[in-house]
């Protein structure tokens, strides 16, 4: 019988192994909502406003979304990044409120409301107004309840119990309010110009409710006989040519313009085939009279004579329709335009003041007016000569070459050319997607170039002489500055634009860019048209005398209007009390009730009036708005627009702005693309913390994309970041105060990583106060995994297993850990809120506390940049030699590098030698996680020692002859057996 050895002992419950309850399966889909319903409980939001009560106050806008369907990407990208912001101002100790709100007024809700009474054979304009007004109302509440459950379930803290929302009563008061301000300074008028208009929706619409979109259009080439030319009698008899897309403004037209300084050619054409009834002369630009010919098919032409632009001034021509007589009859004079080029088309173009804002202001120069000839619905009036009660102008068949207009210039002998292939950007409405016109009718506009001196009588816009409105301008005094202190900052004089781009250069922009973006919008933007024509929405509450055309100016009256609306909502403008509001000093009789609604970005333009001042105090500006980048066109304009107008500044500090999200190839989401991605899917299926990674994890002042692989590297980042917090609870089990250890006493690894926290600190602060969340995620997880998992806890884990509980070193160790979490869990607090409230409860459970009540965390005095540039030599000397080491683990020579034995030869700098030989070997075996090191100076290297990517180093790896301690498996000289203990764990179990 053979003697068989005992088995060696298993020492593996002698080992202190972390211990933890934290799971590394997140499961956040199932476990956010319990940590919701926990913070609601708790009353979070609100205990923090009493916590940081008197604090450094700390404002961000919400910007409010629209009140119609579920959140999409851009919103939840949005959210989550104010949310971030805000809780990383509060982290830094400030009161930092946020009050979500929506925009619950205007044409997208009230077009759903039409759709479902379309859906029923039922039309709007027979229901009475608050009837439709109130289904208005309940389809937005409907909205809002939805969006705002959605809106929590990314996390976002805010006052959800009492958001803004612009149709409430006490904000439809302040709005009308708003509104008066600018009455009551003359800063508001009544005219005719062109504007955007939806025929399909039957109202005006602003820019940013406008998207581009590419048509293919029919374009012509129409000539026009020159009937009169006192500088140029020859021209007579020639005909003008004129190419335009939009044919059906050819029955508007008033006039023809030239460029002064443009050379033209009368040329006789020579067709290839005769087409029809020709005229002989065409007048063209001489620059453009390839593509002329190209268009209309002539293949040579005799040059008649050349003349200059400024010859065809006081000429005239018939429109092609004179026969018609009335409005046709009349003779169109050749105007000087500027805006006249050789660009495309023929050199000339044709001018109808109802339908292009260059055709208005030049054709008002010259005393002509818009005739409105096309109707809201986009169809000639019936009494118009020329295609009366047809249309819509906006169909692709009326308005084709062989549509009517196409055909009847045809038949007057006067369309040269027609082609239904002209390919260009046209803008649509972004609501109905149909095509806009620009359509000029009687609209409310707030001038942006009338200063507080100047009076009204000289701003005159287009309604004709004689009208009601001009009557009402000319009878009206100058206006008087507002009592709020409008021009305070610009001084008085100024006007609405000077006013908006001294408050936009003291505007912080981020990114920078944004600057000469909003900058270049307000420097080039017209009157402001906050008039539509619509039910939903603020009325514009004005009373105009039908006598003079003015509206009614009286503070007292403004007052009654006011409260009327803060009692009884904007419905109080549609009740029958209207000769109440006028109250004994005026009759009803006298005055027209005005039923244009206001522009909703007029609304919004707003909210910081009856949010942030009406909350904060009067005169109390956010400090910052975030929106996407369109808002510039948007939002962050009106906003400024409107606060200038009755404030002379900014209503905020700074603006963030944001990019769109794509998708992962980066194009446009849209569900005919089948290329949407829905961010309650990916919070169904993987948690909004996954999201709230994402989101600060991209460079999001640009445009940003999101796919199946970028979510992965988020998760993966999460991951990562999850496991550091899931280790360090492990090896803080137990931790007391009675075990911290003085930073002095410390060893200098562990010195070297609190000076390393104590840098990140810093940076972090700087990226947050900065609002670069990208940064800030980048330096947090990048620190999390190589200055700690791959380093500090990779070195320090045999600490911890194995040294005592008393030893210093262990205890140091645990000291910094402890350090660690509580900076760690505090930055990662304000992106990943749920999983830092989860890893706080971890650690330190109670029912009534939460991370999101702690703030920046204060650190150890322990920088030293000593010890950071040695270690982080070290480090890079670590590197090199794990790097070594790897090609003997991967051939199975050693298996792992335990097993190894290091020998450095180093000819490099004296500093980096210095550094080597201060470190005793045994310290860096334990750097290096190997078995014993050596190390040698030397004069110089060989070719050999090219092998070192560390300059001057030279790495020599051989595998250990020590045996494997059973505990720390360690290989180690006192160890003669594989599986006996070293001294450390002999003493520290047998004192265990």
């Amino acid at each position: 019988m053979t003697d068989t050895p005992a088995p060696a002992r298993d020492y593996r419950d002698t080992v202190f192994l972390p211990k933890t309850d934290f799971p590394m399966k997140a499961g956040l889909a199932a476990k956010e909502p319990a940590i919701l319903e926990r913070w609601a409980k708790l009353g979070i939001y609100d205990r923090l406003r009493e916590q940081r009560l008197g604090r450094e106050r700390f404002i961000l806008h919400d910007g409010p979304p629209y009140a119609n369907g579920d959140i999409h990407m851009g919103h939840a990208m949005n959210k989550v990044l104010k949310d971030i912001i805000v809780r990383s101002q509060s982290l830094m100790g400030k009161d930092a409120p946020y009050v979500p709100g929506w925009d619950c007024h205007g044409l997208p809700i009230e077009w759903k409301v039409e759709e479902a009474y379309r859906a029923k054979k039922l039309n709007k304009d027979d229901v009475p107004v608050d009837q439709f007004r109130a289904e208005c109302r309940a389809y937005a509440e409907k909205w809002v309840d939805v969006q705002k459950a959605e809106f929590e379930r990314l996390g976002v803290m805010g006052d959800w119990a009492a958001p803004y929302l612009t149709m409430k009563y006490e904000a439809e008061a302040t709005i009308v309010g708003e509104l008066l301000k600018f009455a009551e300074s003359g800063q508001l008028y009544r005219g005719a110009k062109p504007v955007m208009w939806s025929p399909v929706e039957k109202t005006a619409l602003a820019e940013a409710e406008v998207e581009y979109e590419d048509i293919v259009s029919t374009q012509i080439d129409v000539a026009f006989e020159i009937d009169s030319a006192p500088n140029a009698p020859e021209l007579v008899g020639a005909h003008a040519v004129i190419w335009t897309t939009t044919p059906w403004t050819i029955p508007v037209n008033q006039a023809l313009s030239y460029g002064p300084e443009i050379i033209y050619l009368v040329v006789e054409p020579m067709y290839d085939a005769e087409r029809g009834s020709r005229p002989r002369q065409l007048l063209i630009a001489d620059v453009l009279l390839e593509s002329v010919r190209a268009r209309l098919g002539f293949s040579s032409e005799h040059v008649k004579r050349t003349c200059k632009g400024s010859d065809l001034a006081d000429a005239t021509a018939r429109h092609p329709m004179h026969a018609l007589g009335g409005f046709f009859a009349k003779p169109r004079p050749f105007l000087p335009g500027e805006f006249v080029t050789t660009d495309a088309g023929t050199g000339l173009v044709h001018m109808a003041p109802d339908h292009g804002e260059d055709d208005f202001e030049l054709c008002k120069q010259y005393g002509i007016d818009p005739v409105f000839a096309i109707d809201g619905a986009g169809m000639y009036r019936a009494d118009w000569a020329w295609l009366g009660g047809q249309g819509s102008v906006i169909n692709k068949k009326f308005v084709s070459a062989d549509g009517p207009i196409c055909t009847d210039l045809r038949e007057a002998g006067a369309l040269l050319a027609a082609s239904d292939d002209f390919k260009h950007s046209y803008p649509h409405s972004w609501r109905s997607k149909a095509k806009v016109i620009f359509r000029a009718t009687p609209q409310w506009f707030i001038p942006m170039d009338r200063s507080d001196t100047e009076s009204p009588s000289r701003l005159r816009e287009g309604l004709g002489e004689g009208s009601a409105a001009n009557a009402a301008l000319d009878a009206s005094p100058p206006p008087t500055p507002p009592a709020s202190g409008r021009g305070v900052e610009s001084g008085n004089g100024a006007t609405l634009r000077e006013i908006a781009l001294d408050a936009i250069a003291a505007t912080t922009w981020i990114p920078a860019r944004a600057e000469n973006r909003i900058t270049s919008m307000v420097q080039g933007r017209p009157d402001w048209v906050i008039s539509r024509q619509r039910a939903w929405g603020v009325p514009i509450a004005l009373f105009v005398d039908r006598a003079t055309g003015q509206y009614l100016n009286d503070p007292a009256v403004n007052a009654r209007i006011v409260e009327a609306f803060r009692q009884n909502g904007a419905d109080a403008w549609y009740a029958d009390g209207h000769q109440a509001l006028l109250g004994p000093d005026y009759d009803i009789a006298d005055y027209e009730v005005v039923k244009d609604i206001l522009d909703v970005w007029f609304d919004s333009g707003c909210t910081h009036v009856f949010t942030v001042e009406a909350r904060y105090g009067e005169g109390t500006r956010a400090n910052l708005y975030l929106e996407g980048s369109d808002q510039h066109r948007g939002w962050f304009q009106s906003s400024l627009l409107e606060s200038c107008g009755t404030r002379g500044r900014a209503p905020y500090d700074a603006v963030l702005t944001h990019g769109f999200a794509l998708d992962g190839q980066g194009r446009k989401m849209s569900k005919s693309l089948g290329n949407v991605v829905d961010p309650l899917k990916i919070i169904g299926e993987s948690g909004a913390d996954i999201l709230r990674m994402w989101v600060a994890s991209t460079d999001y002042f640009d445009d940003v994309k999101i796919g199946k692989e970028v979510l992965a590297t988020a998760s993966d980042a999460y991951r990562k970041l999850r496991n550091t917090f899931r280790y360090m609870l492990g090896a803080l089990e137990d931790f007391d105060e009675s075990e911290r250890v003085a930073v002095s006493d410390m060893p200098e690894l562990e010195r070297y990583v609190l000076h390393r926290l104590g840098m990140i600190d810093t940076e972090l602060r700087q990226a947050a106060e900065a609002y670069e969340f990208n940064r800030y995620t980048r330096l947090l997880t990048d620190f999390a995994n190589e200055d700690l998992s791959a380093f500090f806890f990779d070195i320090r884990k045999d600490s911890l297993y194995c040294d005592a509980p008393s030893d210093i070193k262990r205890r140091s160790y645990r000291t910094v850990l402890d350090v660690l979490f509580h900076a760690l869990v505090r930055y990662a607090a304000p992106v990943l809120c749920f999983t830092a409230e989860e890893v706080w409860q971890s650690r330190f459970p109670s029912e009534d506390s939460s991370v999101h009540y702690l703030e920046w965390p204060s650190l150890p005095e322990a920088h030293d940049p000593a010890i950071g540039a040695r270690w982080t030599n070290l480090r890079s000397v670590r590197k090199t030699v794990t790097e070594q080491i790897e090609p003997y683990r991967r051939s199975k020579a050693i298996r792992s590098s335990l097993e190894a034995n290091i020998n450095l030869s180093f000819w490099g700098d004296d500093a980096g030698w210095a550094d080597l030989e201060k470190t005793d070997n045994s310290e860096l075996a334990e750097l290096f996680i190997s078995s014993e090191v050596s190390k040698e100076r030397r004069s110089a290297g060989t070719l050999d020692d090219t092998i070192s990517t560390y300059p001057g180093l030279h790495v020599e790896v051989t595998k250990t002859s020590f045996h494997k301690c059973g505990r720390c498996w360690r290989h180690l000289p006192e160890v003669s057996v594989d599986g006996e203990l070293c001294n450390r764990c002999d003493e520290v179990v047998a004192h265990a």
